[in-house]
C-alpha cells in the first residue's frame, strides 16, 4: 500500500466496512476472500438463492446508495462489457432519494449566488418538483416574471460521492488482482471513466453550457426546444433554467388525450436524435421517456407580451448532463460502418471493431468475421420496415463481447443510446422503424465519402501526415544512430501485473531458505533444547511449512 493512501484509507474505513458487508449479505464478495485485511469467515454471504446474480448485484447497488446507482446507471450502457442480462437488471435501477428541508437547500441557493433568496428570486417554491440522486428541483420565478425551475445539489453529496469513488478504485484493484473471472470486465479502467463521468455531472455549469450548444446546434429549428438557462442564477451546485410546460413522453395516455399525433412525435423525436448524432457529432445520451416533451403550447421567448400562435407538438428535451461526443475519426468509422452494414461488409465491420476496440492478444479475427458476416445473412431477408436496430445492436454487442473486444466507452454509449432510441419510439408507435430513417443517414454517408472535396481533404491530410514524418525522420533517425554509436540505445520493457509474480517468487525463496536453515539447526541440536529437541529449529521449520502451505493456496487459487 502507497503511503498516500493511509488517509483515504482512514477517511473511508467505516464506509468501507459498510460496502463489503452489504457485498457479502448478497453473496458477491467471495473474490475479496484472498486479500489478507479482511476476514475470509466474513464474506461468506447468506444470498438469496431465488434471485439471479444480476438481480443481487441491481439490490446491493440500490442499498449501497447514490454512487453505486450511479455506477449501475453506466453499466447498464455497457452491454459489450457486463452482458445483457445485467445490463438489463442494472437499467432499472432508480434513485429514490428524499428532498431536502427548505432551509438547507435555501442556504445552499444563498452560498452558491452570494445573495438572499429574495433577491434572486421574486417567487420561489420551497417544496420540491422531484428529487434525485445529485439534486432536487424548485419551481421559481425571477425578477422579469420569467417561469424557471431550480436544481438544487444536496449538500454534502460532492463529498460522499468522491469518498465512494476512492473506495470503488480499491475495490477495482482488488478484483483485478484477486479474481480472473472480475478481470474480464476491466475494472479499473471502468472505474476510471465512470469517475471522469460522474464528476462532470456534479458541475452544472458543464450542463448549462451543453443546454447553450444544445440550443445553437437548433436554433433554426422551432419543433424542437431546449431550456434557456440563466447564467447569472447558476453557479458549480445551482442551476436555473425556463420551465418547460408539456406533457412526457413516458405518459402516452395524456398524449393521446391532448390529440397529439404519436407516429409524428416518435417520428420528429428520433429525428432530432439522429441528427445531432450524424449532424453535429454532440448528442444527448439519455434519451429515455421521462427527458422527452411534447410542449402542448406555444414556446415562450422570455416576452410575457408574446401571444403568438400555438406551437403544435414542440418537441421538448430536458436533463442535458449526460452528453455524447463523436469527434472527426469516429464518425468516419460511423460511416463506414453504415455502408458496409448497407452492402453487407462483414471484413469491413471487423475491421472496424478492431480498429476502434481493445483486443485481447489470443484475438481470432477470422471467427470474428464468420460470425459478424452470419449475422448480416440473418438480417438480410428482413424489409427496411422491418428491420430490428435494437436487436442487430444487441448482436453485434454480444459478437464482440464474446470475442472480448473491448470498446471505448464513447462507441459503447453511442450503441446504447440508438438502442434507447428505437425503444422509446416504439413506446409511442409500434410500427416505428428506426431503420428507415437511418436509411438517408447512409445514403448521405456514401455520398460524402465519394465527393471530390471529402477525397482532396483525404488526399491532403494524407500528404500532410507524410510531409511530417519526413521531416522528423532524419532526426530522429541520426539520435538513434547517434546512441547506438555510443553505446547507450536503450530498450524499456513494461510488464503489467508482474508484481505478484514477484511477490510470490520471493516469498517461495524465503520459505525454503527458512526451512533449509531451521533443518539445520535442527539435526544439529543447537540449544535451547525442549525433550531433545532443537526449539529455535522446531519453530522455523513449523514457520515455513505454514508459509509453504499459505503459497501454495494462494497460487492455486489463480491457477
Amino acid at each position: 500500500m502507497e503511503l498516500i493512501e493511509v488517509p483515504q484509507l482512514i477517511r473511508n474505513a467505516e464506509r468501507f466496512r459498510e460496502v463489503v458487508t452489504i457485498l457479502t449479505r448478497h453473496g458477491l464478495a467471495d473474490w475479496m476472500s484472498g486479500v489478507p485485511s479482511i476476514w475470509p469467515e466474513r464474506l461468506r454471504g447468506s444470498a438469496d438463492e431465488s434471485m439471479t446474480t444480476a438481480a443481487r448485484i441491481r439490490v446491493a447497488f440500490e442499498e449501497l446508495g447514490t454512487t453505486f446507482i450511479k455506477l449501475g446507471q453506466v453499466l447498464s450502457t455497457r452491454e459489450d462489457l457486463v452482458g445483457r442480462e445485467l445490463a438489463c437488471e442494472l437499467a432499472q435501477l432508480r434513485a429514490n432519494t428524499p428532498s431536502d428541508p427548505a432551509d438547507v437547500v435555501i442556504a445552499m441557493i444563498e452560498s452558491e449566488l452570494g445573495a438572499g433568496i429574495d433577491e434572486l428570486f421574486l417567487k420561489f417554491d420551497s417544496t420540491a418538483m422531484a428529487s434525485a440522486s445529485i439534486g432536487q428541483v424548485h419551481r421559481a420565478t425571477t425578477h422579469e416574471g420569467h417561469d424557471v425551475v431550480v436544481k438544487v445539489q444536496h449538500p454534502g453529496i460532492e463529498q460522499r460521492i468522491v469518498n465512494d469513488l476512492e473506495i470503488m478504485q480499491k475495490l477495482a484493484e482488488i478484483a483485478e488482482q484477486q479474481s480472473e473471472r472480475l478481470t474480464q470486465y476491466r475494472p479499473v479502467d471502468t472505474i476510471r471513466e465512470f469517475q471522469r463521468s460522474l464528476m462532470r455531472e456534479l458541475d452544472f455549469q458543464r450542463e448549462l453550457k451543453n443546454m447553450n450548444r444544445f440550443r445553437t446546434n437548433f436554433q433554426d429549428e422551432p419543433d424542437v426546444h431546449f431550456a434557456k438557462p440563466y447564467p447569472k442564477l447558476s453557479s458549480r451546485r445551482v442551476l436555473t433554467m425556463q420551465r418547460l410546460d408539456g406533457i412526457s413522453v413516458s405518459n402516452k395516455a395524456e398524449l393521446k388525450t391532448s390529440g397529439a399525433d404519436l407516429n409524428e412525435v416518435a417520428h420528429r423525436g428520433a429525428v432530432v436524435f439522429l441528427d445531432m448524432i450524424f449532424r453535429d457529432g454532440f448528442y444527448h445520451a439519455d434519451p429515455h421517456p421521462g427527458n422527452l416533451m411534447v410542449l402542448n403550447r406555444h414556446v415562450p421567448s422570455q416576452d410575457p407580451s408574446n401571444d403568438g400562435p400555438p406551437a403544435k407538438q414542440v418537441i421538448g428535451l430536458l436533463d442535458c448532463g449526460m452528453v455524447g461526443r463523436i469527434d472527426d475519426a469516429l464518425k468516419d468509422d460511423l460511416e463506414v460502418a453504415l455502408i458496409a452494414a448497407v452492402t453487407g461488409d462483414a471484413e469491413s465491420i471487423a475491421e472496424i471493431a478492431v480498429r476502434l476496440g481493445d483486443v485481447p492478444c489470443d484475438f481470432d479475427e477470422p471467427s470474428l468475421v464468420s460470425e459478424i458476416r452470419d449475422m448480416l445473412d440473418d438480417y438480410a431477408d428482413q424489409k427496411l420496415r422491418e428491420f430490428d436496430v435494437s436487436a442487430c445492436l444487441r448482436d453485434v454487442t454480444g459478437i464482440i463481447r464474446e470475442h472480448r473486444i473491448y470498446l471505448p466507452a464513447k462507441v459503447a454509449m453511442l450503441l446504447k443510446v440508438l438502442a434507447m432510441l428505437e425503444g422509446t419510439a416504439h413506446q409511442l408507435n409500434p410500427n416505428f422503424s428506426l431503420a428507415e430513417l437511418l436509411e438517408p443517414y447512409g445514403q448521405q454517408a456514401m455520398r460524402r465519402r465519394l465527393s471530390p472535396r471529402r477525397v482532396y481533404e483525404r488526399i491532403k491530410n494524407r500528404v500532410d501526415d507524410w510531409d511530417h514524418l519526413l521531416s522528423i525522420l532524419p532526426k530522429d533517425l541520426g539520435d538513434v544512430l547517434h546512441s547506438l554509436k555510443q553505446g547507450n540505445f536503450d530498450i524499456h520493457l513494461q510488464h503489467r501485473r508482474l508484481e505478484p509474480i514477484v511477490n510470490r517468487l520471493v516469498m517461495g525463496i524465503l520459505t525454503a531458505a527458512l526451512f533449509v536453515g531451521s533443518a539445520s539447526l535442527w539435526s544439529s541440536g543447537v540449544p535451547p533444547l525442549l525433550f531433545g529437541v532443537s526449539v529455535p529449529g522446531m519453530l522455523g521449520c513449523s514457520l515455513a511449512m505454514v508459509m509453504g502451505v499459505r503459497l501454495s493456496w494462494q497460487i492455486s487459487r489463480v491457477r
